[in-house]
């Protein structure tokens, strides 16, 4: 390869050279994420790629998009001639309060909020083909630091953002959820993949529709994408009539950003928590677009959103959502204590108050986010369960009597015991330990245990161990994934499929030293003339090329039969039958004041 490297940086995993592993904040479940994001190497058509969109957007946007859209492209450090570096951007995210990490792709949801939330922008090392500018089916360097980075310098949307994030994470996730995700996924790596065959592409497509119909009852977590994708993906600011552009996906699409301001063809709906109502297509444009009046009314709606979440919720209205996600999900005692696991069941009594839950398969046991002792996935490899409610005779919770207070109750360290629930279920065994933290007890540890329902059911026998009880009277809160992520992490991989790296024949070798030379002429003054007989002999068929020799031409002044041959081979490339070359050239064209 002949080109200069030097205009091709690549990404490291994280922007300040450290793997998210070394900050303490990250949990596994992050860090493993970004290890998946290799090295990439951005070629000179990549540089070419990002400086004619970023161009384009900033002069298109200049008077569609929020004002602080410009504004904020320079503090995150976004300049229109190169694509980013990631420390360079990281540099300036850090004076805000914020920093960035490089991904593979799509990563699952849950993870993509964790970030989020702990102020991380998360950046795909990816950049968009020349077949995919107008749109781009999977995440790039374009959407995820042009179209996302600039409104982090406001505040007020900044602080939106965490809070979503927040949310986001503790979101309960079906199952059905995570298989869309896989399809999503799969179907964005298939596109930007050059070998890929249009049955590929068909069987992806087709992969993501069932996925989709199969995921009937859309999960809290669902929902909440649904908000997310109206609000920070694709949200208007304003007015109905007198709006705005602040949702990256639109900052980020030429085609999108333009034909959103179709009032007759895009429907304009004021943004209320309703909007979860309304589904999504990412492979197509949007037939409607919500807008917020400002950010205090984005986080207004988020915040409605977010009383009737799990996390918030508890109960076993909670518990049965957990129930049916078929995922891991964390249900929290009043006592603090926090279960993780799949929840398979859960008893109610008249009033719908859970009386007892089960689990299926590894559970996690854990206090203030820290797995307990002991209490691990290996330990309760099989599950769990446990009653809940008040005791007969006890006026308060179990949890906050003191050692002396549980003594004179007949409950002592290594007697028998019999616990005798208000639900009817009835605990018979020899009290082994109990843990306590914080002077609360949360769990007790029975040998020779029995475990029976009101109508006779053994839901524990004395032939499977030690019987570990659950202390609490109420599940107050439940939310997606594990207690303690670092002892039960879910994420050791974003999927069974990595993005693929695109490798080119001599013949583009040679072609992209030609936009090398481009860059260089235009960045040195160099003499032009015969680089310029050179495109014009080898190259006539890349538009591109042909688009970066004009804006050349033009700025070296050269003399203007030379400027009106590129003009017209590209106004002959425009009337040829792909629609979106056609719209590039056409929108190019008319920035530079020509028309085709």
């Amino acid at each position: 390869m002949q080109y200069d490297t030097s205009i091709k940086p690549t990404y490291g995993e994280v922007i300040d050279e450290q793997p998210a592993s070394h900050h303490p904040e990250f949990t596994p479940a992050s860090a493993t994420l970004c290890s998946r994001a290799t090295l990439r190497t951005l070629y000179p058509r990549d540089q070419a790629v990002w400086r004619f969109l970023l161009h384009q957007l900033s002069s298109q946007l200049s008077t569609t998009a929020h004002p602080v859209y410009l504004e904020g492209l320079k503090r995150t450090g976004i300049n229109l001639e190169t694509i980013p570096r990631i420390e360079t951007m990281n540099d300036c995210l850090q004076a805000i309060g914020w920093r960035a990490v490089v991904v593979d792709g799509f990563v699952p949801p849950a993870i993509f909020m964790e970030f989020q939330a702990h102020k991380v922008l998360v950046i795909a090392v990816d950049m968009r083909s020349v077949e995919h500018m107008l749109y781009t089916p999977a995440p790039d360097i374009v959407h995820e630091s042009a179209g996302h980075a600039p409104f982090i310098v406001d505040v007020d949307y900044a602080e939106f953002l965490q809070r979503f994030g927040e949310l986001g994470m503790r979101a309960v996730a079906s199952q059905g959820d995570m298989d869309v995700y896989e399809a999503i996924r799969h179907l964005s790596i298939i596109k930007e993949t050059s070998s890929a065959t249009e049955a590929d592409i068909a069987n992806a497509e087709q992969s993501l529709q069932t996925a989709i119909a199969a995921n009937k009852e859309p999960s809290e977590a669902a929902l909440l994408a649904r908000l997310h994708w109206w609000t920070v993906e694709y949200g208007l600011v304003g007015e109905l009539d007198n709006y705005r552009i602040f949702g990256a996906g639109l900052l980020s699409s030429l085609g999108e950003s333009a034909n959103c301001q179709d009032d007759q063809q895009v429907k304009k709906l004021p943004l209320t928590v309703d909007a979860v109502a309304t589904a999504y297509d990412i492979t197509t444009e949007q037939p409607q677009l919500f807008v917020t009046k400002n950010c205090r009314h984005l986080t207004q709606v988020l915040e409605e959103f977010a009383r009737q979440m799990c996390v918030n919720q508890g109960g076993s209205q909670s518990l049965n959502k957990a129930i049916n996600a078929k995922t891991v999900n964390t249900a929290v005692t009043n006592s603090g204590l926090e279960i993780s696991g799949q929840f398979s069941r859960v008893l109610t009594d008249a009033m719908g108050n859970p009386t007892y839950l089960c689990t299926t398969g590894p559970t996690q046991l854990a206090y203030n986010g820290q797995q307990l002792e002991g209490h691990g996935t290996d330990h309760h490899a099989e599950g769990f369960g446990s009653p809940l409610g008040g005791l007969q005779g006890m006026e308060r919770c179990l949890s906050s009597y003191t050692v002396d207070e549980l003594k004179q109750h007949g409950i002592v360290i290594g007697d028998p015991v019999v616990l005798e629930f208000l639900s009817g279920i009835v605990v018979r065994g020899r009290l082994q330990a109990i843990v306590r933290q914080q002077q609360k007890n949360l769990l007790m540890s029975i040998d020779q245990c029995t475990v029976t329902a009101l109508d006779g059911e053994v839901l524990f026998n004395p032939d499977w161990g030690i019987y570990d009880m659950a202390v609490g009277e109420d599940i107050v809160s439940v939310y997606g994934g594990s207690a303690d992520q670092q002892k039960y992490p879910l994420y050791k991989a974003p999927s069974s499929q990595a993005t693929i790296q695109q490798d080119y024949d001599a013949a583009t070798d040679r072609l992209f030293d030609l936009y090398s030379q481009v860059r260089m002429a235009r960045e040195t003054s160099a003499n032009t003339d015969q680089l310029l007989q050179t495109i014009l002999t080898t190259a006539t068929d890349e538009w591109l090329l042909l688009f970066e020799a004009l804006e050349l031409v033009i700025q070296h002044k050269v003399d203007s039969d030379l400027i009106a041959q590129l003009h017209g081979l590209l106004a002959a490339q425009a009337k040829e039958t792909d629609p979106q070359k056609a719209c590039l050239i056409h929108y190019g064209l008319e920035r530079l004041g020509l028309t085709q």
